[in-house]
């Protein structure tokens, strides 16, 4: 198996993967009444953007190996980080997804009964689902063969990320006030010990 090949597979089996640990709890969201959400035509468009990057691009690339011209032959030392990154991701997403629990949600929600999570992972991250999308996009920029596929998912999701991190955390103080304002002060937003 030639090192392109293997960087596709491994693509294919995070998105799997990524699925996975997501359905259970998207299903059980579903089930909670909104209460409040900052959904509309502007995060329609940044997860257009980010689903562009993160899934869209690369699954043309690896069913049709388009656009032919950016095709790159990456070294086993590129697949074995893009591999690390991909476990990181994956790995970061359960405990994100585990932690929320029915607080989980897709988009900018308040759910009925909603509770500020500060356990788990969330201990030491504000935005541990963000740090994991960007482990995700960096596997993927060191998995997908491509230079214009591959480093989609970085663009894509820094785009939606840098459109929407500010509007979250605000929603986040309007709804928990000082005791979003004191967790703010104690953590990082998405990588430990950097605020």
């Amino acid at each position: 198996m030639s090192p392109a090949l293997a960087g596709s597979v491994a693509w294919v089996l995070m998105v799997v993967g990524w699925y996975v640990i997501r359905y259970p709890f998207e299903r059980r969201a579903k089930r909670r009444r909104v209460e409040r959400t900052r959904r509309g035509p502007a995060e329609s468009l940044r997860m257009a953007i980010s689903l562009t990057g993160l899934g869209i691009l690369p699954a043309i690339n690896v069913a049709t190996g388009w656009p032919e011209i950016a095709r790159s032959e990456p070294s086993w030392g590129r697949i074995a980080l893009g591999l690390a990154a991909m476990a990181l991701a994956l790995v970061l997403f359960r405990k994100t997804h585990k932690a929320l629990g029915k607080m989980w949600s897709v988009s900018l929600d308040i759910r009925e009964k909603h509770e500020l999570v500060t356990s788990g992972i969330y201990r030491r991250l504000r935005h541990p689902m963000y740090s994991a999308f960007w482990a995700m996009a960096l596997a993927q920029a060191l998995l997908v063969p491509n230079w214009i596929a591959g480093p989609a998912g970085l663009i894509g999701f820094g785009i939606l990320f840098a459109a929407r991190i500010g509007p979250e955390e605000r929603m986040m103080e309007e709804t928990f006030g000082d005791a979003y304002r004191a967790y703010k002060a104690r953590t990082a937003r998405i990588i430990p010990g950097i605020f």
